[in-house]
């Protein structure tokens, strides 16, 4: 089964060796030990290379966006240089069993010369690896060198599309060129700035919606390997940015634009061939519902149809609209739709109040005293279906906050799916939104507990005012209550979960944050998964851009 998508490379041009991007943090004279690799089907395991050449950190490199803004907040700023690796500074104590590396990936410069990006998620991509062994921590972080990335660096503009920018052409020929490359794929971005994952054979990938935005790094010298190539003929151009990943598979869902609807797609460890579970077919609106995360338990996969819905006509659009790539349709219907994965077979398609999440936290059974499975429960980070978020997440909106309360209410969302052949579902808060601050997105879980009953959650929350999730919060599903970490004026990433070798309780671990503060330093945070306290931090020689999401890499 093929699915056909639409969307994306621009042009090509002629880049001039001297015709460098200057882009803030980067000291020109140090270009050269740059090392740009041609992009190539990556299925073999990562080989041993020399560890990269680090430059130093400068305290004097500032960002455009430092100079004369009387700002030091990091999180919303480009990155100081390209690369720095080296030993961090330790407060507190880390746990000796603490062994392995936590790699995480995000947007890390806003700008070319004196252009800026709008969005959040415009941002070419940055690497942070922050290693954990015998107490100590070191850590590096490097660019991402997607096509996009090195295009730009040549060319001195942005010359594919990202979240919200598009080339600018430079006649009308080059315009109808822009067209028709963006309906054959060729225009849209290999920025993979969203996600890192380690597949079940040690390869680790870096992610965005895209599919030519898979990119295969090495979690020891950041390298970038190459583009994973997917060796099928399934086609698509867009798929989920989050994967679910386990030892054993690799699944993610492809939305098709052209008959509404969604394939779900098995890939094995060792292998870069995608093979059908099942397809869906959507139940309202003139296109599917952006599929950001979805959810699985043990024998199901369960695939969101959001009214936030794929629009064409947006895709070719040189500006931004209000909802970007999307538009909002309620009255078409919101829907949860459950899949076997032995079968293919859709078991339940229900319908919901329309909601809106970027994020699922995880998913797991309801059986009765027989064993029976009754229904599916699902959480995930719902925006109590306003699509205000999109728009907060432009940079000039988190660059200016002004003390009012702008950031918009989330809860964690839990949808209950009858298996009875009913119609209809439930859409609840699982917890009083207040226990959290009413904010609520970047979660994670005790991997061990995905797709199975679960008890804790770990997710960004608030503290009111502001214009960003700005606290810790540890959820406890069955109590009910949230346990917060918050400091004045920081900006925590997401709270990644590692849990402790051996361990039999689900909240035994460490939580790990990278944490911008309000002086413009950064570090590390660990925090006990038990207690939430604050356990140890390792801080890093200046603050680091705002990230997205992370995977740990165990050492072996």
């Amino acid at each position: 089964m093929a699915s056909t998508l639409f969307f994306l490379p621009s042009p090509k041009t002629t880049a001039s060796p001297s015709n460098r991007l200057s882009v803030p943090g980067f000291r020109p004279p140090r270009l050269h030990s740059l090392r740009w690799r041609p992009a190539v089907s990556v299925r073999a395991s990562i080989a041993t290379k020399p560890r990269p050449t680090v430059v130093p950190f400068d305290p004097a490199v500032e960002t455009k966006q430092d100079v004369g803004s009387g700002r030091k907040l990091a999180a919303w700023t480009s990155i100081r240089q390209e690369r720095w690796e080296g030993e961090l500074v330790v407060e507190g104590e880390i746990p000796l069993w603490l062994k392995g590396t936590y790699l995480r990936n995000g947007p890390g410069i806003w700008n070319i010369d004196d252009y800026n990006f709008r969005h959040l998620f415009d941002g070419y991509a940055t690497l942070v690896r922050v290693c954990f062994e015998h107490g100590g921590v070191t850590a590096s972080h490097r660019q991402i060198e997607s096509e996009a990335y090195k295009a730009a660096m040549t060319n001195r503009r942005l010359c594919y599309r990202e979240f919200s920018e598009a080339p600018k052409p430079t006649s009308f020929l080059a315009y109808v060129g822009e067209l028709a490359s963006l309906f054959s794929g060729a225009s849209l971005t290999d920025n993979s700035n969203t996600g890192v994952v380690r597949l079940g054979d040690g390869r680790v990938v870096c992610l965005t919606e895209t599919v030519k935005g898979s990119v295969q790094i090495d979690p020891d010298t950041l390298d970038t390997v190459g583009r994973f190539v997917y060796e099928d003929n399934l086609g698509g151009l867009i798929h989920s940015a989050h994967p679910i990943v386990t030892e054993s598979e690799f699944l993610t869902l492809l939305p098709d634009l052209v008959r509404p609807g969604y394939l779900v797609v098995r890939m094995e460890p060792g292998s870069n061939e995608r093979k059908v579970v099942g397809r869906v077919n959507c139940r309202g609106g003139p296109a599917p519902g952006w599929v950001h995360s979805f959810a699985v338990t043990d024998r199901y996969v369960v695939v969101p149809e959001m009214p936030l819905r794929y629009c064409v006509h947006n895709l070719l659009r040189a500006e931004p609209t209000p909802l970007y790539k999307f538009e909002w349709h309620p009255e078409s219907g919101s829907y949860m739709h459950v899949m076997s994965k032995a079968t293919g077979k859709i078991v339940a398609s229900v319908e919901v109040p329309p909601f809106l999440t970027f994020h699922f936290i995880n998913a797991y059974e309801e059986v009765d005293e027989n064993g029976r499975v009754t229904g599916i429960i699902a959480d995930c980070c719902e925006h109590n279906a306003d699509t205000s978020i999109l728009d907060i997440l432009r940079v000039q909106n988190l660059r200016s906050f002004t003390g009012l309360d702008v950031l918009p209410d989330a809860r964690v969302g839990r949808f209950r799916i009858p298996l009875d052949g009913s119609t209809r579902g439930e859409l609840l808060a699982a917890l009083d939104p207040e226990e959290h601050g009413r904010g609520m997105d970047m979660c994670s879980i005790n991997p061990a507990y995905l797709g199975k009953k679960y008890r804790y959650a770990y997710a960004c929350g608030a503290r009111r005012p502001c214009n960003f999730p700005n606290t810790l919060a540890k959820i406890d599903l069955v109590e009910k209550k949230a346990k917060n970490w918050h400091e004045d004026g920081a900006v925590p990433s997401e709270p990644f979960f590692v849990a402790r070798p051996g361990a039999t309780e689900e909240d035994d671990g460490v939580v790990i944050s990278i944490v911008s503060d309000k002086n413009g330093e950064g570090y590390a945070l660990m925090l006990d998964g038990a207690t939430f306290e604050e356990i140890a931090r390792a801080k890093f020689p200046y603050g680091l851009p705002y990230g997205l999401h992370g995977c740990w890499v165990p050492k072996m």
